[in-house]
């Protein structure tokens, strides 16, 4: 079931950040954003780099990604197809953002770690 989207972005403050969130929130959107930093990438690579994702939701992640115009999905008239992913315009204008993420994530990887062992 997909999730609810904004449908207006002029209400009460801290609105837009909530729409900004609302469009990579999730465990895995945020990965895939920052695994495609360095150019296009094929799904199976894509999985593999991810970890623990499962096809299903790697798949519906892409979709919403492309649905909401941050990534691309370009298919190739190959045999067998071929399918790479890839950030847009707007997408590569989150790149700040998740190399700030990254950069953060490093300095307080013992949080993660910590809650990991709990």
């Amino acid at each position: 079931m997909a999730k609810a989207r904004h449908s207006r972005l002029d209400c009460a403050p801290g609105c837009a950040v909530e729409a900004a969130i609302s469009l990579i929130d999730g465990k895995w959107k945020a990965v895939i954003l920052h695994h495609l930093q360095d150019g296009p990438v094929r799904f199976s690579e894509l999985r593999r780099r991810a970890g623990d994702v499962t096809q299903r939701m790697l798949t519906t992640q892409l979709r919403e990604l492309e649905a909401d115009g941050l990534i691309v999905r370009q298919v190739f008239a190959e045999v067998p197809p071929r399918v790479e992913y890839s950030l847009s315009a707007r997408g590569r204008s989150l790149s700040p953002i998740i190399e700030a993420l990254r950069v953060w994530g490093d300095a307080n990887m013992d949080l993660f770690q910590r809650r990991r062992a709990a």
